[in-house]
């Protein structure tokens, strides 16, 4: 092909490239929103393929270039219940991130901190701590094989598990992965095979809820995948100090780890609370929480300073935030002599009060 051919060629290529643009133009512009949005993502996804592809072409030859970068979009998590209500607004003396806390002396039931205290919110899987309680005062038989079934499947969130349907642990077992580990479907395959089915132990886990004075509280389900497991600090420092005087629940949830035979694979399991494997703390029960509607939750029996006390912590912002809280009120309590510990203020109300009700 000649020169003056091929720029009379490239001049018809151009004329043909503007023309495709303009074209694609009006289309967009007719699309309505929704159309467009889709028509947005077809391309992404078009594009993304042709990475792939390339990717993969690369691969074939034994050398990877490069690896494939796709922009996700970024969607923000929901605010949270408390966040919802301003709960955060609220300013302390210790500056937690944490909504609502409350700090109790186990032994004399004072108040020696509180922060929204009286606030009730999804609880998250604090909720296990009731599930662990109920199943333990039941003494069913430790030893006996439980099998996942697909109805342990997370169908609230969605979330993963490691234990596939199908898989047979024993309820000890089960009930070690769920206090230590908060696993979701050792939780409900638990209450799912009590007696009388997933609903008796659901009722079981409000009425004793009742019988120790938690008023505020009620559960729906075993996990605390639901946002509808709601309680209060207060409430929650109740259930502590229960669950505190039943030695498998102590062991249970401060053990660091724990392994599991899932057919020929043995599977190791941390603890959620990564202060148990701290030597500078004493702590007698744990457990932690989290979903989006909650926020990050803890709660506490530890010995500090020669105190034994009861910590609750609830809907605080961040992953770590709530571990920090606890370090927070730890120094405050070590370098606080307990008589002025006693006559500090802090918002939301008095320190030093009696709690009404017993723990």
């Amino acid at each position: 092909m000649s020169f003056s051919h091929q720029k009379a060629f490239g001049k018809i290529l151009h004329r043909k490239f503007a023309l495709f643009g303009l074209s694609f133009i009006v289309l967009a512009l007719s699309l309505s929103p929704a159309e467009a949005v889709q028509s947005k993502r077809h391309t992404t996804k078009s594009s993304r393929s042709s990475i792939v592809a390339k990717h993969k072409a690369s691969k074939t030859f034994g050398v990877v270039k490069h690896k494939s970068i796709t922009h996700a979009e970024v969607v923000p998590a929901r605010p949270s219940f408390g966040q919802i209500a301003g709960l955060h607004g609220a300013p302390d003396s210790l500056a937690l991130k944490s909504s609502v806390a409350l700090v109790i002396d186990q032994d004399t039931s004072e108040v020696l901190f509180s922060k929204n205290d009286k606030a009730v919110l999804p609880i998250a899987s604090l909720t296990k701590l009731m599930t662990g309680l109920v199943l333990s005062e039941a003494h069913l038989p430790m030893n006996e094989v439980i099998t996942i079934s697909q109805a342990d499947v997370d169908t609230e969130k969605g979330s993963r598990s490691r234990l596939g349907v199908g898989t047979e642990l024993s309820r000890g077992e089960l009930l070690h992965l769920a206090l230590m580990s908060s696993e979701n479907r050792a939780a409900h395959a638990l209450a799912r095979s009590y007696p009388g089915g997933l609903p008796v132990f659901v009722s079981l886990m409000n009425t004793k809820a009742k019988l120790i004075g938690m008023n505020d509280t009620s559960y729906v389900e075993p996990t605390g995948l639901s946002s509808q497991n709601q309680s209060s600090a207060r409430d929650l420092a109740k259930l502590v100090n229960v669950a505190y005087g039943d030695p498998v629940l102590r062991e249970l949830t401060t053990s660091p780890g724990y392994q599991v035979a899932v057919g020929k694979r043995t599977l190791q399991y941390n603890n959620t609370n990564r202060l148990v494997k701290n030597p500078s703390w004493d702590i007698g029960l744990q457990k932690t929480g989290f979903i989006n509607e909650a926020g990050q939750c803890l709660v506490m029996q530890a010995k500090v300073a020669g105190r034994k006390l009861i910590m609750v912590f609830l809907d605080s912002a961040g992953k770590l935030s709530r571990i920090a809280d606890a370090e927070r009120v730890r120094r405050w309590v070590e370098s606080t002599p307990v008589a002025s510990a006693r006559s500090v203020r802090l918002t939301g109300s008095a320190v030093a009060e009696k709690i009404t009700t017993s723990l």
